[in-house]
């Protein structure tokens, strides 16, 4: 029989909601991560700063005038109670650095965020955690290599940190999806908005797949330009190594990069065309030291971790394409085609082409890419 929780155990849980409504509130102050800590270890807990004196507040010479305006303007609000009790309603848990449940990795940086909103579950701490960043406006070879390395490194194990961005990020989390297994995304706006707006499918399946959604901004937050740049410590922080798949020579991966390696996380970088401008960064990285991603058998190797038996790729010739389907199919590569050019290229009419284009997707032998755009799958 089910024991229940309990008066007593029902009453912390009841106290614990009401501590943790104000550091909520602290958490969502505009002030610097390294100030929230500093106030929260000077005055105990978030209650304490709530009702803290005005008078007091100008003691906190740590703080700029400002910054003590910020806090006197904050507690005018009235609805804490009101606001935390949204954020359980959405599913969304309110984790602060204390907590047991605070990713220990990211304690270890100098600017650890003060607390995370998070939907789903948080990565393993017993798992490896390699994060997959690049480009937003990647070539085929990035997709390429980041769902390759995305998927390969899942069905090992590995758990795959990254901030679902378009481009290499999005095809890096993808293939850990196709791996079966859990990726995290963290993003630069509230845990309750999807950005960019059309990775609703890969938000939801995340989720549903045993992931999690992190942010350091709470629900509501949008994406604001300024909010990414802060974000890349997270995915850098929570991870044991960061992967670069394809950076120009100014780019938000390379900055990730350079987190990473002040965090002491290690960094591999993919090699490209030198004439490429998307490979210059990775290029640069491997010249400066970084490890070469060769393919993901050498990375696991490296990393001591068995690929549990699996092979590298399903057998695509298992199945017995018909002879129109492997008309199709041998007419895509890497680079990808619009569905006009496979109708002059095999003179079927574009209704039968693109019955055939359905029925390769999915069986996972080709990909659209961007609308009306396909590629082979490997």
């Amino acid at each position: 029989m089910k024991k229940g929780i309990g008066q007593e155990g029902m009453k912390q849980t009841v106290n614990q909601a009401a501590e943790l409504q104000y550091e909520s509130w602290l958490a969502g102050l505009n002030l610097p991560a390294r100030k929230k800590y500093i106030l929260r270890e000077h005055m105990g807990t978030g209650k304490a700063l709530y009702y803290i004196e005005e008078k007091e507040i100008s003691h906190l010479k740590f703080l700029t005038e400002r910054e003590q305006n910020t806090i006197r303007q904050a507690q005018k609000d009235q609805s804490l109670a009101e606001k935390y009790g949204v954020l359980c309603e959405k599913g969304i848990r309110f984790i602060p650095y204390f907590s047991e449940e605070y990713p220990k990795k990211l304690l270890e940086i100098p600017d650890f965020p003060y607390a995370l909103y998070v939907k789903g579950s948080l990565p393993d701490r017993r798992r490896k955690k390699a994060a997959i960043v690049g480009a937003r406006r990647c070539s085929p070879y990035g997709e390429k290599y980041a769902e390759e390395f995305g998927r390969m490194l899942a069905e090992a194990g590995v758990e795959i940190i990254s901030g679902m961005a378009r481009g290499v990020d999005g095809m890096g989390q993808r293939g850990a999806l196709l791996g079966r297994g859990k990726t995290f995304a963290v993003l630069g706006c509230g845990v309750d908005i999807c950005y960019p707006r059309d990775h609703i499918g890969l938000y939801m399946d995340i989720l549903e797949r045993g992931g999690g959604i992190l942010s350091e901004y709470p629900p509501g937050t949008p994406p604001l330009s300024r909010n990414f740049p802060p974000r890349n410590r997270i995915i850098s922080g929570i991870s044991d190594a960061v992967l670069i798949i394809e950076a120009r020579v100014r780019s938000g991966s390379l900055i990730t990069a350079d987190l990473a390696l002040d965090q002491g996380r290690d960094v591999y970088a993919l090699p490209g065309p030198v004439n490429s401008e998307l490979s210059y960064g990775c290029n640069r990285l491997i010249q400066q030291g970084a490890g070469i991603l060769m393919n993901p058998q050498s990375l696991l190797q490296e990393w001591n971790i068995p690929l549990n038996g699996r092979t590298e790729k399903e057998d695509k010739n298992k199945k017995v394409l018909e002879t129109t389907e492997n008309l199709v199919y041998s007419c895509l590569g890497l680079y990808p085609k619009k569905a006009g050019q496979l109708v002059q290229e095999t003179g079927l009419d574009i209704k039968e082409v693109m019955n055939i284009l359905v029925s390769l997707e999915l069986h996972g032998y080709v990909r659209e890419i961007s609308k009306n755009n396909y590629v082979k799958s490997e």
